[in-house]
């Protein structure tokens, strides 16, 4: 059974070894280079990494046998250009769904990053912000002596701070997991008032981020995250067994 694999997170790292392990042949695609190193080398697995358009997505699930598309649950374009692709191809297309987190009481909720960042801009104190270097162009207008990004250790997301403005000093470039105790080291150092993240449930090291956000006196800021339908990893392995003949 040929299986295409969009990913980039924990679960479909996971969920890769264990179809090549069912006796698939799972292609596995990532958007980066970083995102191939994470992924590693299996027996079995295939990586291709690139960011792809409907287009090529489309070259590469046509004659698959199924497309589960496990990519962050915030990358709202790449889900929808999967889908496109496989309806496009005819070939079946599973929603790999990480975990939501429960909402911690007391936290600031907001449906995008723009609209956390309008309502940051009548508040006062420093900002750590750990949504990424794509959500920095949102922020920007609040202005960088403000801003603490932590971002990948990659030339791409310095990028991204330079043009926000930000100053080389309040530049976390570190890779994850981080644990709470770290989170609150980081609030505390750098004074942190707000703490903006999105929800990337468990595996994404939400809990660790709310913890240190209450016992360090910092606000969390929620980026809400889009609704989906689709299956849990244990949902989708069982479908993908099915369909495998291993019941």
């Amino acid at each position: 059974m040929r299986v295409i694999l969009f990913s980039g997170t924990t679960e479909g790292r996971r969920l890769s070894r264990a179809l090549a392990a069912l006796g698939g042949a799972v292609t596995v695609c990532v958007a980066t280079e970083y995102g191939r190193e994470e992924q590693g080398e299996a027996p079995g697995i295939t990586v291709l990494s690139g960011r792809m358009d409907e287009t090529q997505m489309a070259r590469t699930v046509a004659g698959a046998d199924l497309c589960v598309d496990a990519t962050h649950p915030y990358a709202l374009q790449a889900s929808r250009s999967i889908r496109a692709a496989c309806e496009g191809e005819r070939v079946p297309l599973l929603r790999l769904l990480r975990e939501e987190s429960p909402v911690p009481e007391g936290a600031a909720v907001f449906a995008g990053a723009q609209t956390a960042a309008d309502w940051l801009s009548a508040t006062q104190g420093n900002i750590l912000l750990t949504t990424g270097a794509k959500e920095l162009d949102a922020f920007t207008p609040l202005g960088g002596e403000r801003l603490y990004p932590r971002v990948l250790p990659l030339a791409s997301s310095l990028e991204a701070c330079r043009r926000a403005g930000v100053p080389s000093s309040h530049i976390l470039a570190l890779q994850g997991p981080f644990s709470q105790e770290l989170n609150e080291a980081l609030i505390r150092q750098y004074r942190i008032a707000y703490l903006v993240t999105k929800d990337g449930g468990p595996a994404g090291g939400f809990g660790e981020k709310a913890a240190a956000a209450q016992a360090a006196g910092a606000r969390l800021v929620l980026i809400r995250r889009p609704r989906e339908e689709g299956l849990g990893y244990e949902g989708v392995l069982q479908q993908c067994r099915e369909m495998m003949g291993c019941g």
